[in-house]
């Protein structure tokens, strides 16, 4: 995120892929993943001033819009998306500087490659049948502010172990006791699959089926639209490291601590990590040869194969409403893009409904409601190249860094570092590494707002920002500011420059304990919207359930049908 794309990634270095046994490779019989120019590249396929219709238009070529233009293509529509950016993928693109290849936001990936998959971006991949290789793991590291470090593991028997030692016996005893009542939900999590979620009258058909497992959880089951923090209370967790450590997991995964956390969002993250009891493995944490990069380009391809088409450089002045009816968009340099059937916005709620639609096109209520929708902080971002010489071959890939624990989500608390090189080594150059370090919503926008980003003033604070994150990546590599071959920041800036993102903003901060995500419709006939500012909200497998609803509510009820049984199975 820190910078533009400046090109796909280079294949040759694609042929030298060395995997340590430590980690396994998805079984797969295709070549691991080569870039395809056209995906990362392509920009608008006819002249700025020429009109293109197509069934459906998408505004944004983030993961949430991939995934709902892909779905309508495979399902017949004809599909055009539009995207500001000259890369693909939103917050999640990949960008190449000097060799290396950085992941802008996301570097934590569960069932992608799984067959079925409880994971919605994975249940999008092979809905579009699309088998990327991957790496599978099971541990990431915590590091505690009193220099312990607490190993996470997607097994519960060794995540127990782990709560024992650092915590003791007091916060083992109720972290068991949470597991309980976390079971019977954690099963329901996994019992509807996002793909079969649509939000029209027909909505009950492709829901029916899975009634059983949605009741399994009997009247615990209640719990699931409450604040995480409810459930928490009600199964007597107190021991303060053991609350610390649960808002730790809420936040890195919404943002927000348990208190604001919905529960079953919890449900599904606790199903994907250990699986419900007796059910064994659910899902696989793995990381994408190539990075998420692979992903955006697998779903940009997937989108051409079936005749949709995506245009780069191609910022929405406006969503053209005419009687009531959304019937195309209009870019800022004058094209004009006319939609048949409807068009989807995977921009934010603040970009759609306070500058992409006109107001009188709205109810004044309703528009006021969506646009004061309260916002997360931004990002501080720190992507950094540099000699593995001496260092570990055993070295981890994630960490997360806490520097209080009393609130988790202060301001540049908590840090999260991802080394994916450690399992790829072709997203650096020969005998390198990279790393990508970075706050997550507690940034706040304000320091920053109206700075000039060529001032004296922009580079001091970029400096003094981004010292939390050097701080935190020298816990992992002690001496890394000696090993630097490139280093790049990021900053709320960065964010709402590239990302198109108001305000730098992680996403909306709806608490689950007063509020939930809206759905996709609107009150304009054919304006949908998906992505990270509707249901379920915040996270890729959210963004890609999203788009998968929105996607499911437009086409045919017997189409949906044939895709859920091929994927179901």
């Amino acid at each position: 995120m820190a910078a533009r794309c400046t090109g796909p990634h280079a294949v040759s270095r694609h042929s030298r892929l060395c995997v340590r046994s430590k980690y396994s490779t998805a079984s797969t019989s295709k070549p691991l993943y080569v870039p395809r120019s056209s995906a990362r590249s392509d920009a608008a396929s006819a002249t700025q001033d020429e009109e293109i219709t197509a069934d459906v238009v998408v505004v944004g070529a983030g993961v949430g819009g991939l995934c709902c233009a892909a779905l309508l293509a495979e399902y017949g529509f004809d599909v055009a998306v539009v995207e500001a950016h000259d890369v693909p993928g939103g917050c999640a693109h990949a960008f190449e500087r000097n060799g290396y290849t950085f992941d802008s936001g996301p570097s934590f990936f569960s069932g992608i490659s799984s067959r079925p998959s409880t994971n919605p971006l994975g249940q999008v991949l092979h809905a579009l049948d699309i088998r990327l290789p991957t790496i599978k793991y099971d541990a990431w590291d915590v590091h505690l502010p009193d220099g312990e470090v607490f190993r996470c593991k997607a097994d519960g028997e060794a995540y127990r172990r782990e709560v024992s030692r650092v915590g003791g016996p007091e916060a083992l005893a109720q972290w068991q006791a949470l597991e309980r009542r976390m079971d019977p939900l954690a099963k329901v999590a996994g019992a509807l699959p996002a793909a079969a979620l649509r939000w029209d009258i027909t909505a009950a058909a492709t829901v029916f089926p899975y009634l059983p497992g949605l009741m399994s959880a009997g009247p615990g089951a209640l719990f699931l639209q409450k604040p995480f923090a409810a459930l928490v209370d009600d199964a007597g967790v107190k021991n303060s490291f053991l609350r610390s450590i649960i808002d730790l997991e809420c936040f890195v995964l919404s943002g927000m601590k348990a208190s604001g956390t919905i529960t079953a969002e919890m449900a599904f993250m606790f199903m994907e990590r250990n699986g419900a009891e007796g059910e064994g493995e659910r899902s696989a944490i793995e990381y994408p040869i190539g990075g998420a990069g692979a992903v955006v380009d697998a779903l940009v391809d997937a989108l051409k194969k079936r005749g949709g088409s995506l245009h780069l450089r191609s910022a929405v002045e406006e969503i053209v409403v005419s009687d009531g009816r959304a019937v195309g968009v209009r870019t800022k340099a004058g094209r004009t893009l006319h939609a048949r059937k409807a068009v989807i916005s995977n921009a934010s709620t603040w970009d759609t409904f306070g500058k992409l639609v006109k107001s009188e096109h709205l109810p004044p209520s309703w528009r006021r409601e969506r646009t004061s929708t309260p916002m997360t902080d931004s990002f501080m971002h720190l992507h950094v190249g540099f000699d593995k010489s001496g260092l570990p071959d055993d070295l981890e890939c994630h960490h997360i860094v806490v520097n209080d624990m009393e609130d988790i989500s202060t301001e540049q608390n908590v840090v999260a570092i991802s080394i994916p090189s450690v399992f790829d080594p072709n997203l650096a150059p020969e005998g390198k590494h990279l790393a990508h370090i970075y706050t997550a919503g507690n940034e706040p926008y304000s320091i920053w707002e109206g700075l000039d980003r060529r001032s004296d003033e922009y580079r001091q604070l970029k400096e003094q920002r981004s010292e939390v994150l050097w701080r935190a990546l020298e816990k992992v590599v002690p001496d890394i500011r000696s090993r630097v071959d490139l280093s790049l920041v990021g900053t709320p800036l960065t964010h709402e420059r590239f990302n198109r993102r108001s305000r730098g903003s992680y996403g909306p901060a709806i608490s689950a304990a007063e509020s939930s995500f809206p759905g996709p419709d609107t009150p304009i006939v054919g304006l949908y919207c998906c992505g990270d500012s509707t249901q379920p909200g915040i996270g890729l497998p959210a963004v890609a359930a999203s788009g998968m609803i929105a996607a499911n509510t437009i086409a045919p009820l017997d189409r949906h049908m044939k895709l859920l049984e091929r994927i179901s199975g």
